[in-house]
């Protein structure tokens, strides 16, 4: 399970020590959650997600919205919170997006989200911990 500290670890040993196995896989390797199996997609609740990793906080619950793309979507973020990376995976070109400081694998961003960014910001469930304070 992971530790709220804004702390990183700075091993890959430690990480392991860390995360669970599940969250090692979407954090450390760039893995991806099967669609509509997080807890967060139909999460509804007021507050704040934050990275499971380090415990940075990345989005607010009210730019959470229903994209019916299986995974949470965001429409909004702190830049200085985030990170993108071009992703070339999986034959596709994607935007990665990464914990600015821990440097975490929490999903890709796309650009058919609704206004007022047109961004969505598409989040593994795994990648986050939600805190309603």
């Amino acid at each position: 399970m992971s530790n709220e500290s804004d702390h990183a670890p700075t091993s890959d040993d430690e990480w392991r020590e860390r995360l669970s196995d599940e969250e090692y896989r979407i954090l450390r390797e760039a893995g991806t959650e099967a669609p509509f199996s997080g807890e967060y997609v139909d999460h509804k609740e007021d507050g704040s997600y934050a990275c499971a990793g380090c415990g940075t906080e990345l989005f607010e619950s009210g730019t959470k919205f229903e994209s019916d793309c299986g995974w949470p979507s965001f429409y909004d973020v702190d830049d200085d919170r985030v990170e993108t990376r071009t992703d070339t995976s999986h034959g596709m070109r994607r935007t990665e997006v990464v914990c600015a400081n821990c440097g975490g694998h929490l999903g890709h961003v796309f650009e058919d989200g609704p206004e007022p960014t047109g961004k969505r910001y598409c989040i593994n469930s795994v990648a986050l911990e939600f805190d309603d304070e």
